[in-house]
C-alpha cells in the first residue's frame, strides 16, 4: 500500500504541472492582444497619440523575441525552475507596472518588462510537459500546447474588451494575476530542478547584433512618422544602428563556426522555406487586429465590448482548422494544405477590402472567420513541412527559428501597416479636399460658416480618409500571403508520403 502512494503523489504533481504549464502558455500568448480591443480607453487615460499604439504590441512581442533566444542557455545555467520562477515573478511586475502606468512611455516600458519575462514561459513549458509525462502523450500535448498558444493570441480581444468596458481597461491586467500565482506555486512545490550537466557556451555577441539590428529597424519604423523620417537625427542613428548590427551579424555568422543560430537549420530547404512562409503568418496573425479593432471603434463607432465579440469568430476558425488539420494523417501531402489554407487568407483578405462605413458585423464576423481559418490550416501544415524533412536533434532549434519568425513578422507588420495607414490616411485628406473648390457647393457652404463648421467639416473629410486608409492596409497583408504563397511548390515532398 505504501508503494502506491508515491507513484499517486507522482501522478498527481505531473498532472499540476502540465496544467500550469499550458495555463502559462495561454497566458503569455493571451497578454499580447488583451489591450488590442482595450486601446481607445488606454490611448484616452496615457494621452498615447496615434503613432504610439503600436508600441503597446510591437514592446511586448520583440521584448519575447530577444528573451525566447537565451532561453536555453538561462534553463542551463541557472536552472529550468529558477528561470521559470523568476519570469513568472517578472511577469508579474510588468502586469502591476501597467497598472501604475501614467504616460505612454511608462506603458510601453511596462510592457517590454512583460515581454521579457514571456519569452521564457513558452519554451520552458513545452520542454516541461514533454518530460513530465510519457512519450505516447507528446504529440497531443505538443498539439494541446500550439492550441492554447493560439486561443490565447484569439481570445485576448474580446477578454480585453468586456473588462475594460465594465471595470475599466487596467482591470485587464489583474486577470493575469491569480493565474501567475497558481503558476508559480504549482511550479514551486511539484516541478524539480534541472541544470545542464555541461556548461554549454552561447553566441552573446550574434544574439546581441542581431537584436541590436531588429531594435534599431523597430524603433525607425515606429518613430519615423512622427519625427519626419530622415529630417529627423535620432532617425539617422537608428537607421545607422540597425544596418551596422545586421551587418557584424552576417560577418559573424560566415566566419564564425558556432553562433546562436545553427548553420545545420539552413541547410534544409523545407525549413527555411517554413521560416519565409512563417514570417509573413506573423505578418497577418496580429496586425490583422491592430487594423480592425481600431477601425470598428473609432471610425464606425462600435462599443469597445462589442469589438472584442467580433474576434470571437476569427478565433473559433483558427483553433478549429488548428485541431482539424492536425488529425489529418501523416501520409496524406501537407502542400495541398498550405495551398488551400494560404488561398482561404488571401480571399478573406480581399473581403476585407470591401469594408465600408455602410456595413453590419456580419461582413466583420465573416472575413474573419475565412481568415482564422485559413490561419488554423496553415501553421499545422506548416509546422510538418519544416520537420518532415528536418534531422530530429535539430527540431527544437527548428521550432524555435520558426516561432521567432512568427513573432517577428507579427512585430514588424504592425509597425508597417501603422506606417502605411497614416500615410494614406493624409494622401487621401488631400485628395478628398482638393474637391473643395470655390465653384462647387460645399465650398459655398463652408464660406459661411463660422469656424465650429469648418472644424466640423475637416473632421468629416479626415474621418473618410481614416476609413480608406485603414480599408487599404489589408492589400498589405494579403500581398504578403501572395508573395510567399508560390514557396509552397519549392517544398520537397514528405518521406511519409512516398
Amino acid at each position: 500500500m505504501s508503494a502506491v502512494v508515491p507513484s499517486t503523489v507522482a501522478a498527481d504533481g505531473n498532472r499540476a504541472i502540465s496544467l500550469a504549464a499550458l495555463m502559462a502558455t495561454y497566458m503569455q500568448a493571451l497578454n499580447i492582444s488583451l489591450p488590442n480591443a482595450a486601446l481607445p480607453h488606454i490611448q484616452g487615460t496615457l494621452s498615447m497619440a496615434n503613432d504610439e499604439v503600436g508600441w503597446v504590441f510591437s514592446s511586448y512581442i520583440a521584448a519575447s523575441a530577444v528573451a525566447m533566444s537565451v532561453t536555453s542557455w538561462l534553463a542551463g545555467r541557472y536552472g529550468r525552475k529558477s528561470l521559470y520562477q523568476f519570469s513568472l515573478v517578472l511577469f508579474a511586475l510588468g502586469l502591476v507596472l501597467d497598472t501604475l502606468a501614467t504616460t505612454s512611455v511608462q506603458f510601453a516600458f511596462a510592457r517590454i518588462v512583460q515581454g521579457a519575462a514571456s519569452g521564457p514561459l513558452s519554451p520552458l513549458s513545452l520542454a516541461i510537459l514533454l518530460e513530465v509525462q510519457p512519450p505516447e502523450r507528446h504529440a497531443r500535448l505538443s498539439l494541446a500546447w500550439t492550441v492554447c498558444s493560439l486561443l490565447g493570441i484569439s481570445s485576448g480581444a474580446s477578454i480585453g474588451g468586456w473588462f475594460s468596458e465594465y471595470l475599466g481597461w487596467r482591470s485587464i491586467f489583474y486577470v493575469s494575476l491569480p493565474m501567475t500565482a497558481f503558476i508559480f506555486f504549482a511550479m514551486a512545490f511539484w516541478l524539480r530542478e534541472k541544470r545542464a550537466e555541461r556548461r554549454q557556451p552561447f553566441d552573446f555577441f550574434g544574439l546581441a547584433t542581431f537584436s541590436l539590428g531588429m531594435i534599431g529597424l523597430q524603433m525607425l519604423l515606429d518613430r519615423g512618422e512622427r519625427l519626419e523620417w530622415f529630417d529627423s537625427m535620432e532617425i539617422w542613428i537608428e537607421a545607422v544602428v540597425s544596418i551596422l548590427g545586421f551587418y557584424l551579424f552576417v560577418v559573424h555568422v560566415m566566419t564564425s563556426k558556432e553562433h546562436f543560430v545553427r548553420t545545420a537549420l539552413f541547410r534544409d530547404r523545407n525549413l527555411v522555406l517554413s521560416t519565409m512562409i512563417s514570417f509573413a503568418v506573423g505578418l497577418v496573425l496580429l496586425p490583422t487586429l491592430a487594423l480592425t479593432s481600431p477601425m470598428l471603434e473609432e471610425l464606425l463607432n462600435y462599443p469597445v465590448d462589442t469589438t472584442g465579440y467580433m474576434t470571437i469568430p476569427r478565433g473559433v476558425a483558427l483553433v478549429g482548422g488548428v485541431l482539424l488539420t492536425s488529425l489529418v494523417p501523416a501520409q496524406v501531402d501537407y502542400r495541398a494544405f498550405l495551398i488551400g489554407g494560404m488561398a482561404l487568407v488571401v480571399y478573406a483578405n480581399w473581403l476585407m477590402l470591401g469594408y465600408s462605413p455602410a456595413m453590419d458585423w456580419r461582413a466583420v464576423a465573416e472575413a474573419g472567420f475565412l481568415q482564422g481559418a485559413g490561419l488554423g490550416i496553415v501553421i499545422p501544415a506548416l509546422a510538418k513541412a519544416a520537420f518532415s524533412t528536418l534531422d530530429p536533434k535539430l527540431r527544437a532549434e527548428g521550432s524555435a527559428l520558426i516561432n521567432l519568425s512568427r513573432l517577428y513578422g507579427s512585430t514588424i507588420g504592425i509597425a508597417v501597416v501603422q506606417i502605411f495607414f497614416y500615410g494614406n490616411t493624409q494622401a487621401m485628406h488631400v485628395a478628398l479636399a482638393k474637391d473643395l473648390m470655390p465653384y462647387r457647393t460645399a465650398a459655398h457652404v463652408a464660406g459661411s460658416m463660422a469656424k465650429p463648421g469648418l472644424a466640423a467639416l475637416n473632421g468629416m473629410v479626415t474621418h473618410q480618409a481614416a476609413v480608406v486608409a485603414v480599408i487599404g492596409q489589408f492589400n498589405i497583408l494579403m500581398f504578403a500571403m501572395l508573395v510567399v504563397s508560390p514557396l509552397v511548390l519549392f517544398l520537397r515532398k514528405p518521406r511519409s508520403a512516398g
